[in-house]
């Protein structure tokens, strides 16, 4: 299976910087990404908007890990 993985930022709300990325189906688009991305942030107790839709880029794509699939 081929994922996208996608370059993430986004500003904790104590104003640090949180480096993460997300992965997709390949093909899935960066909109997808985005409200993965979103919801991650949901989960660990951050807020989303703390998240633009301009930090969240394509990177590459790769085979998935057996784990991932």
């Amino acid at each position: 299976m081929q994922i996208d993985v996608y370059d993430t930022y986004a500003r904790s709300a104590k104003g640090q910087v949180i480096h993460f990325d997300v992965l997709v189906e390949k093909g899935a688009g960066a909109d997808v990404a985005f409200k993965y991305a979103q919801d991650w942030l949901k989960e660990i107790g951050e807020n989303p908007a703390g998240l633009e839709q301009s930090r969240c880029n394509f990177c590459h794509s790769e085979n998935a890990h057996p784990v991932v699939e």
